[in-house]
């Protein structure tokens, strides 16, 4: 059976705005932020007021016979299963996550992380696109099948609550709730993105990505600048040498060991999804001034984003605000890498690798997720 369009994306549209939209407007409100953000967010509790707004939406909107059930475990993040029955044979596990990132510097005037603004069809928000949709959206779908009669399998959806900090919780319910979910046909992750609205984008690969502190010390305090300058290498300098040993300050290129050959079908892929996407579509990025992108084309850079490895920096430490700034040697360095490494790499292998590069006074750990 075949989705009738006409009415689908009416009953869509009508669904999105009256049911969605606004529970979506108040889960932006809740400051969230996953477990490595805030160290106190058990105490402060806003994880359960976002699962509890999540679940009371589940339980009014979601199909009759579904079967919503909360679980926890202190010193764990909740965990929401929604239970479907279907009546084709097989099953689907639908994925998301409700945590959300650090509110972030940026916003321009009028907009905020934790206050929804609505801009045409643009809700800004912190959460709301990474990835606070995904249960509403899945609801959505599956009753969208219902209402024209469509037949399903059975549709578990697991929505989580630690994925911003590498879903540190999520094996331990998987292995708690085993018999609960079953084995699942179908795996769907509604934690990716798209390269456009004019078409339906499925992700067939992730890179893996290594996140860890590199520090470097080389004095127990600080000490004035005219004195030990010449004397006492910078820690700035040391962490400068350690990172040219992943990444070409050049050219950016990561070293060579955490590279792989792209298969063939992937730049096939790449190639189609190139065309659809057209000469300037990372024009949207908001690049200062006249920067030149790292590839030499729309194709160089969909490679580069998706399956070459690349470093950045995410944060940075120990160093004091520039209007703070004396002349003074700062005993230590510290920042925060990102390694985003190609799909098909051993994620703890190359953080083995990463660790082995590290310099005597020195500490750099890493732990791989895919």
């Amino acid at each position: 059976m075949n989705l009738d369009p006409t009415p689908a994306l009416r009953f869509v549209d009508n669904f999105w705005e009256d049911r969605i939209v606004p529970t979506l407007r108040d889960y932006i409100g809740i400051p969230n932020q996953s477990p490595c953000f805030d160290a106190d967010w058990e105490d402060k509790g806003y994880m359960d007021d976002a699962m509890g707004l999540v679940k009371a939406w589940c339980e009014k909107q979601a199909p009759r016979n579904a079967e919503e059930t909360l679980h926890t475990c202190s010193g764990r993040t909740p965990l929401l299963l929604v239970d479907i029955p279907g009546r084709l044979p097989g099953q689907a596990l639908l994925y998301g996550h409700l945590d959300k990132q650090p509110s972030g510097s940026g916003w321009r005037e009028g907009l905020s992380p934790w206050s929804p603004v609505r801009e045409g069809d643009l809700l800004y928000g912190r959460g709301a696109a990474d990835d606070g949709y995904a249960v509403f959206a899945c609801i959505g779908a599956i009753t969208l099948l219902e209402t024209q009669g469509i037949p399903f399998p059975r549709c578990v959806l697991l929505i989580e609550c630690s994925e911003e900090t590498g879903s540190q919780d999520l094996a331990y319910y998987l292995s708690r709730l085993q018999d609960r979910i079953g084995t699942p046909d179908l795996v769907v992750c509604l934690d990716s993105g798209c390269g456009n609205y004019e078409q339906l984008w499925v992700t067939t690969s992730l890179r893996g990505l290594i996140g860890g502190n590199l520090t470097v010390e080389v004095l127990r305090e600080g000490v004035h600048s005219g004195d030990a300058s010449g004397v006492v290498p910078s820690s700035f300098r040391i962490i400068w040498a350690l990172l040219d040993r992943i990444e070409d300050p050049e050219t950016g290129d990561v070293v060579e060991t955490f590279q792989v050959p792209v298969p063939p079908r992937i730049l096939e892929q790449i190639r189609r999804a190139v065309d659809a996407l057209g000469a300037d579509h990372f024009r949207r990025l908001p690049v200062s001034g006249e920067l030149s992108l790292v590839g030499a084309n729309t194709f160089e850079n969909v490679v580069n984003r998706t399956w070459y490895p690349a470093l950045e920096i995410t944060g940075a430490g120990d160093l004091p605000p520039l209007d703070a700034a004396g002349n003074v040697l700062q005993p230590r360095t510290s920042l925060k890498l990102s390694l985003l490494l190609p799909p098909t790499l051993d994620t703890t292998r190359a953080g083995a690798t990463l660790g082995s590069n590290s310099a005597n006074r020195s500490t750099l750990w890493g732990e791989g997720r895919l």
